[in-house]
């Protein structure tokens, strides 16, 4: 029995004791011809306790939601960088990737950037090409993360291919409007607010890192392959 079903029975355990209870004074009541005052009162406090566990166990059911259950993604574990990134910004991007993966639920991640998949890692399938869909795109121009809590539930989770087929939820959060970063979790609704803070902080640290290291190129082109500097 996993612990998501002991909870459950927890849960259960005072509605079916409430139950119980409640049915077995009813037969007693049934069967008894002659009832002394004595046992009237009892029969009563019976009751108001029967009633006391049913709602008691009703209560449990609202205030303590089911864990979300979780699958074991479909894919090969992995770990891939752009190799043509500097060392520099392929430590950050390591560095970024392992704190989400073993700090959040994530099992999957992908940073895309200027149409290029910079980072691969986690939990990967074979397809690796990133094709914006309608949902990465919002994301890019409204400059907002989007969080798909149950991604079955999306019909546009077909453009999401590029992530394990049966990922249970996902995050799309943006690096500025030239790329984002993609994030697959394994059960559903499992990221927390804390969780979205803390992907919303490392994002905008990687997309400081990612735009300041496209001004030297964007330098070099300009000064027709010199980079200009500043003495």
């Amino acid at each position: 029995m996993t612990k998501s079903d002991q909870n459950q029975g927890l849960r259960l355990l005072p509605i079916v004791v409430g139950g119980l209870g409640g049915g077995l004074l009813l037969i007693n009541r049934l069967l008894t011809p002659d009832l002394t005052s004595a046992q009237s009162r009892s029969d009563a406090l019976g009751v108001i306790v029967s009633a006391v566990l049913i709602l008691t166990g009703l209560l449990w059911q609202q205030v303590q939601p089911r864990t979300p259950e979780r699958v074991d993604l479909i894919g090969e574990e992995g770990f891939e960088l752009d190799p043509n990134l500097s060392e520099a910004l392929k430590t950050e991007l390591a560095w970024a990737s392992h704190l989400l993966l073993t700090n959040t639920v994530t099992r999957s991640l992908i940073v895309w950037y200027d149409d290029k998949i910079l980072l691969r890692r986690g939990i990967l399938p074979t397809k690796r090409d990133v094709t914006p869909g309608p949902i990465l795109q919002r994301v890019l121009d409204k400059q907002a993360p989007v969080y798909l809590v149950a991604l079955k539930v999306y019909p546009g989770r077909i453009e999401f291919d590029y992530l394990p087929e049966n990922t249970q939820g996902v995050i799309c959060q943006p690096l500025g409007k030239r790329g984002a970063m993609i994030l697959g979790a394994n059960a559903p609704r499992s990221y927390t607010r804390q969780d979205e803070t803390w992907i919303s902080a490392i994002a905008a640290k990687l997309e400081h890192t990612l735009a300041g290291s496209q001004e030297p190129e964007v330098r070099s082109q300009e000064s027709g392959g010199e980079t200009v500097r500043s003495h």
